[in-house]
């Protein structure tokens, strides 16, 4: 066969193909990924017993096969509330390096922070703690930060305030306005910075006024900006869940999956994955999948079964 033949002959499998891919026909479309997996360090170690240490999480994140971590701030061997040393700043880098090194992503850092009160000054010194954390998650190279909205603390005990099904009076002279006003004025302070540091203000549907989809969404609709969205928390609607996860499933910028293995350390939801990953899919969610294992069962069992878990839905 000369050089002619060949290249005719090569061409018509080709040839063949395109003439079926016409502007009419259809075109194959992928199945859709599987969402990343990442796993909170908060899974490890529920304010109860001695802390785990973050670096050492980073390590049984890579052993068990996820692809990232979520860092809870106050798990880490950081003061909360000081300015940031240049020691400090090491321990992040270090930490940062030790991702890498495990092929692990620091996907977030989990932050604690009250915008919802009537002192001026309190929620100054509130999003000066919101700034230093944007810092942290930059030297960390996490890529997003847990808000909260802040409660009116008219509950003080966590425990009573889970009885109460999240649900706090308000404080005598105060209204709702004025909290939504005070956390979405303090959360537009933050903006720039987070922005500039190339950090993602994921707020989540926690206790307080983001305990509803309304007020979660009332927060998200009057700050439009590319730096903030939700973090749909899977077990922080603590009824009827699914519609409300459907509502908010949209503005979700990343998740944070909750489980309860030997029952949960304040309550237990059975919650159905594979719909919650239905709902995700629906909405085109692609972001992280982050574990909170909530349950009181040791975590060498109760993570490994809940990842099972996680995988078997969204993967």
């Amino acid at each position: 066969m000369n050089r002619r033949g060949f290249l005719a002959a090569a061409a018509t499998p080709l040839m063949a193909s395109a003439a079926g891919a016409g502007p009419g026909a259809p075109v194959p479309s992928a199945p859709p990924a599987p969402l990343r997996l990442a796993v909170s360090t908060y899974s490890f170690w529920h304010f109860r017993g001695p802390r785990v240490e973050v670096a050492d999480v980073v390590d049984r994140a890579a052993a068990l096969g996820v692809s990232g971590v979520d860092f809870l701030h106050r798990q880490m061997s950081l003061p909360e509330r000081e300015p940031l040393t240049a020691e400090h700043r090491a321990y992040l880098r270090g930490l940062r390096r030790r991702c890498f090194a495990a092929g692990i992503a620091p996907v977030c850092l989990s932050i604690h922070q009250d915008f919802v009160d009537a002192d001026a000054a309190f929620r100054d010194r509130e999003v000066a703690h919101t700034l230093q954390c944007i810092e942290i998650a930059r030297e960390l190279g996490a890529p997003c930060i847990r808000l909260n909205s802040g409660r009116w603390n008219t509950i003080r005990d966590f425990t009573e305030l889970m009885k109460a099904r999240g649900e706090e009076p308000l404080p005598p002279g105060q209204t709702e306005d004025d909290g939504f006003r005070w956390c979405i004025e303090c959360i537009e302070r933050c903006l720039p910075a987070a922005e500039a540091a190339g950090v993602v203000l994921a707020l989540e549907n926690h206790w307080g006024l983001t305990r509803t989809p309304a007020g979660l969404l009332r927060i998200l609709d009057a700050v439009r900006s590319p730096w903030l969205g939700a973090m749909l928390d899977t077990g922080n609607f603590l009824e009827d869940p699914y519609d409300k996860l459907a509502l908010v499933a949209p503005r979700a910028v990343m998740v944070q999956a909750k489980t309860y293995e030997g029952g949960g350390e304040w309550y237990t939801l059975d919650l159905d994955y594979p719909r919650i990953a239905a709902i995700l899919r629906a909405a085109g969610f692609r972001g992280w999948i982050s574990l909170e294992m909530e349950g009181r069962e040791a975590p060498e069992t109760a993570v490994p079964k809940a990842l099972a878990t996680l995988r078997a839905a969204f993967g």
